[in-house]
């Protein structure tokens, strides 16, 4: 039998774990800030921050210079999860989003969430990983599609639908559509079952190739969890990519990054640094060439 105490402890639990935090007043904060910029502007591409730096010099416009760190053990007694996830989503950014499409395993249950623990990892073959968190409620609808399916879509955001995208995060009950909540319209794949968004500039067909489950630093909460995905099939929208399909159109993808909090990012200025090769530069510059000449010594 469960005390009152315990169920009440837990409760508490939950609450301070809490990775959604419930938004007071947002409409009243809201309206005091401008309006989004859809003027759809071309995005600005400038010089590189620092075009005089030379090799050696680390960061030369360095502002916080003598600012302290302070050491954090995510581990420590007493520290809640949820400080480790603030903290983490709030430095590790901007990250992109992975709009991921999932069904259930008698295909009856269609899912669509996005996902910020998300990358893609390599290009031969391409490979793309996706994670779940340890939480207080129930396992993921996704995750959950994925173990039983071993299939998803995965799309991209941009900023003419992160509106739908974030909708697609409420807490559904499992089995109620995401695609419904959103209004995103579903177009066929072909070598997976789930659909892919439409609106996305670009979707990845996949299929689980792995799945590694962490044992939990906190007791209470479902099982955290890596995913393992293969491509199987791309899909690019047509005027958003050049004639031998290489390469997507930043001003057409228009993508959206996740930031700390309920905060998001957007592109409105790149600059360029190219990957310069050691034979090149090493006869160039004395710093690189007595480095060369000190390996050779060992």
């Amino acid at each position: 039998m469960i005390s009152s105490s315990t169920t009440g402890a837990a409760k508490k639990g939950t609450a301070e774990n809490a990775i959604v935090q419930k938004i007071t007043d947002f409409e009243k904060m809201q309206a005091g800030r401008p309006d989004f910029d859809q003027s759809n502007s071309q995005i600005e591409v400038t010089k590189h921050p620092d075009p005089q730096w030379q090799y050696g010099q680390g960061v030369r416009k360095n502002r916080h210079s003598e600012s302290k760190h302070i050491e954090v053990d995510p581990y420590a007694e007493g520290r809640p999860m949820v400080h480790n996830y603030r903290l983490l989503v709030s430095g590790i950014a901007p990250r992109p989003i992975g709009f991921i499409s999932t069904v259930s395993k008698d295909g009856k249950k269609e899912n669509l969430a996005p996902f910020s623990y998300f990358q893609v990892i390599d290009h031969d073959p391409p490979m793309f990983i996706v994670s779940f968190s340890a939480r207080p409620q129930r396992v993921k609808d996704t995750f959950r599609n994925l173990k039983e399916s071993g299939e998803c879509v995965i799309n991209t955001v941009s900023e003419n639908m992160i509106e739908a995208v974030n909708a697609t995060s409420i807490d559904a009950p499992y089995g109620v559509s995401e695609w419904g909540i959103s209004g995103l319209h579903q177009a066929p794949s072909t070598t997976v079952r789930p659909a892919r968004v439409q609106e996305s500039v670009f979707s990845i067909e996949g299929k689980v190739v792995d799945i590694k489950e962490f044992t939990n630093h906190t007791e209470g909460t479902s099982l955290a969890a890596l995913v393992l995905i293969k491509a199987t099939r791309f899909w690019v929208r047509e005027d958003a990519t050049n004639d031998d399909v290489s390469h997507i159109d930043l001003e057409k993808l228009r993508p959206v990054g996740q930031l700390g909090g309920i905060s998001y990012g957007r592109i409105i200025s790149t600059f360029e640094l190219p990957r310069e090769r050691w034979s090149d530069e090493m006869p160039k510059y004395a710093l690189l060439s007595e480095l060369d000449k000190s390996k050779s010594d060992v």
